[in-house]
């Protein structure tokens, strides 16, 4: 993902040059920093990138650092590199939210394999959550009305039986199901059944 910032947090200025150099030479925007405590003051909700921390830091260790940003509900992903590494602290990484775990010394390749997946699927997750958000407001635009045959629709009524549900007639029920698909921008009945399970309004 050329462009995506990676953030490089450890404690070696040799280790923070190194990494820095490396991948600027594959095409990220870099930024470094001596300690977890320092990025954590710098950073916010709106950054993003790949984090990549050393595990064992002065003040706040790497572990520390992926928990303390998920409890900031700031979606960066992290990747842990470490040179004391054994098999309970990676199991404690991962379960601590890491998206992967790299011993020392760093091969270059498997780094950029682990901030590569992570980014891929932190943009996957953006993607998906924006197209919620997008479903959600524009069903927050149909009215009422709307709303009522919107889910009998979706239920598998047929016009006919909407009206006589609603005692409207079939003609008003149409014009009501066009607003509805144009509104919803949905192609067709079965693309509206879709978008209810994605809102909740039915299930699977």
């Amino acid at each position: 993902m050329p462009s995506s910032t990676v953030f490089v947090i450890d404690d070696h200025a040799s280790v923070r040059h190194a990494l820095g150099e490396m991948l600027s030479v594959f095409g990220y925007s870099v930024k470094t920093y001596e300690s977890a405590d320092s990025f954590l003051q710098a950073i916010d909700q709106q950054n993003s990138g790949c984090v990549v921390a050393d595990v064992k830091m002065p003040g706040t260790d790497g572990i520390g650092l992926v928990r303390e940003l998920a409890h900031r509900n700031i979606a960066l992903p992290v990747v842990l590199i470490s040179g004391h590494a054994d098999v309970p602290m990676a199991v404690a990484a991962i379960k601590s939210g890491a998206e992967d775990f790299i011993e020392k010394p760093v091969d270059d390749r498997q780094l950029v394999a682990a901030i590569n997946r992570a980014l891929a699927q932190r943009f996957e997750q953006q993607d998906l959550r924006e197209a919620q958000r997008t479903l959600r407001d524009r069903f927050a635009r149909l009215t009422p009305r709307q709303v009522e045959i919107f889910d009998l629709v979706v239920e598998g009524f047929t016009s006919h039986a909407i009206s006589a549900k609603l005692n409207i007639s079939v003609r008003t029920v149409e014009g009501y199901r066009a607003e509805i698909m144009e509104k919803m921008q949905a192609e067709s009945v079965a693309a509206l059944v879709r978008q209810a399970i994605r809102l909740g309004r039915i299930t699977p």
